[in-house]
This record gives structure tokens, sequence and C-alpha cells, in this order.
């Protein structure tokens, strides 16, 4: 079958951190551990965990292993520390750490999965499925998703066509009847290179990234999305 550039998307793909959940609402313990630091902590530390993820899979031999998501977030907030000169405690730590397992979901999240029901609604994410699946329970989310995938099962982080692929074989769908979701401009250029219907949720009004096809399509919020697919 022929499908025309008009066919809207037969299942949606979501990445998790700070497209269905506010990664910066960590900025909040982060403030109360470190008074009048806390958002340059989670600013910093949120660049270096993505930074990191990068680094990790072109630095990954069959000899030397990609970090997960959760070592890697560890590790960026280490190096958040040391740039800021905080003296944290492990304690401390872990609970900035833990609390990637309770970020709050956008206001618009759950309003805007429920409107694209019966189509499948999936994660893909760079989190580990360790992580995941308790941050959906959490949030409440859970009974408005599919299901969960994690790039753990292409060991290389996004934006890898590996971890695109993922979903093809699981949705068992052609990329472009797959709509891809991100507020990460990053991440929706490479789903769309990859061949999705890549759809950018550009909360902050910035311009698109260079380094690819541009996204398909630019909404605000998650709210504007049921409307556009």
């Amino acid at each position: 079958m022929v499908l025309s550039r008009t066919d809207p998307p037969a299942a949606f793909v979501f990445d998790a951190y700070g497209t269905l959940f506010d990664v910066h609402s960590v900025a909040t313990l982060a403030e109360s551990l470190a008074p009048g630091r806390g958002d340059d902590l989670a600013r910093l530390w949120r660049a270096k965990q993505l930074e990191y993820t990068w680094l990790s899979s072109l630095m990954a031999t069959p000899r030397r292993r990609r970090r997960d998501f959760d070592r890697v977030t560890a590790d960026a907030l280490d190096f958040a520390c040391a740039v800021l000169r905080l003296r944290l405690t492990r304690d401390a730590k872990r609970s900035l750490c833990a609390a990637w397992l309770s970020l709050a979901p956008f206001p618009d999240a759950r309003k805007a999965l429920a409107a694209l029901v019966p189509r499948p609604r999936w994660i893909l994410s760079n989190g580990t499925l360790a992580s995941l699946l308790p941050l959906a329970r959490a949030s409440g989310l859970e009974p408005l998703l599919t299901g969960i995938l994690s790039v753990d099962a292409a060991d290389v982080y996004k934006p890898s066509p590996r971890v695109y692929q993922l979903a093809v074989d699981r949705l068992a769908l052609p990329p472009r009847r797959i709509a891809f979701v991100s507020s990460n401009c990053w991440d929706a250029i490479g789903a769309q290179a990859f061949g999705f219907t890549a759809y950018w949720i550009n909360r902050a009004g910035v311009p698109v990234d260079r380094h690819g096809p541009p996204p398909r399509y630019v909404l605000k919020s998650l709210a504007e999305l049921p409307a556009q697919a």
C-alpha cells in the first residue's frame, strides 16, 4: 500500500525526560539541598547528563560498554557539584538521583495522551526500564501509555538510528506512520532523519538546530498535539 504524506500517524512515540516529565522539577529539591544554587545545579546537571550520553555512545567498544542512564546521571551530578563547588553528602546525591523516579509530568501531558486513544502511545527513552517504569507509575501516566521502550535494548543512546528502530520493530509500522514527539530538538531532528514524522515541542520558542532535517511539526505545547495528529 502506498502511503501519502498526509496519512495520519498510526502510533505515537514520546520522549520521556523533558517531554512528558519536567526534568527541571528536580531544581526544587536541589534548592533545598544547596540554597541559592538549586537552579544552577539542575541546569548544569541536565546539560552534562545529555553530553555524557552522546560521549558514552561514541566511546563504546566491545571491551568498553556504554554506561546506562542511571550511571550517567550520577556521574553528571558529581561533575556539576564539582564545577559549582558544592559539597553535597552521599545521601544528598542519592536523593537527587532518586528524584528522577518521581519527576512531575507536564500539566498538559495527561490530556494529550488521553486524546490520542486508541492509537498506541509508547515511550522511547534514554532511561533504564528500572527507572522509567516506576516514574510512569508514580506520575499517574501509566494507564495512558501502551508501553515503554528503553535504549538499553539497542545498547546505544539517542539519536542513534538503532534506537528509533526499536519502535519500528515493536510497532511493526513504517517509520513515517509513527509520530515521534520530543521537546529536545536534537532528538526530534534525529527522529525526522530516521524517517519518523517528528513533532518538536518547543516550549521555550528557541530556533531549530541545524545539524539535520528540521522536525515536520513545531508545537508550543503537548496540548497542541492532538489537533495536529
